[in-house]
């Protein structure tokens, strides 16, 4: 599944985290996707992760995650090596933020130093916001 394409004419909020398995990637995919539920039905959030589908979907039922939508890069890694976040050595994703607009325009970039840091939520939201145009 290619989350952009799957958002044409919609904001695309990507979110590329490690996997959802982890305390940092969990707080960030619970977060968004409270901030999901007061956004506009024209913004979409994605968490692009290298869990396998299966994997995916049991978290996010035991999570209680239903606005933001998964993807998983864990067999091509085209996501990982489209947006430079492949971590080649160990087949995961750094954690990054994207926002493209309704156009496919890339508006928005934050890569973390740190695998174990957050995104500025507040930052990424109102980027997404504001790409709505």
């Amino acid at each position: 599944m290619n989350p952009v394409a799957e958002s044409k004419g919609k904001v695309a909020i990507l979110s590329a985290v490690p996997s959802l398995d982890t305390d940092v990637c969990d707080r960030e995919t619970r977060r968004f996707n409270e901030e999901a539920a007061k956004l506009s039905d024209d913004i979409i959030i994605w968490t692009i992760s290298t869990d396998f589908p299966y994997a995916q979907k049991r978290w996010c039922g035991a999570a209680g995650i239903d606005k933001v939508r998964p993807v998983s890069d864990v067999l091509e890694t085209e996501m990982g090596l489209k947006y430079g976040l492949l971590v080649k050595e160990r087949r995961y994703l750094r954690r990054a933020v994207f926002v493209i607009d309704r156009e496919g325009t890339l508006t928005y970039v934050e890569y973390m130093k740190s695998n174990k840091l957050e995104p500025n939520y507040e930052k990424v939201i109102e980027a997404g916001k504001k790409a709505l145009g």
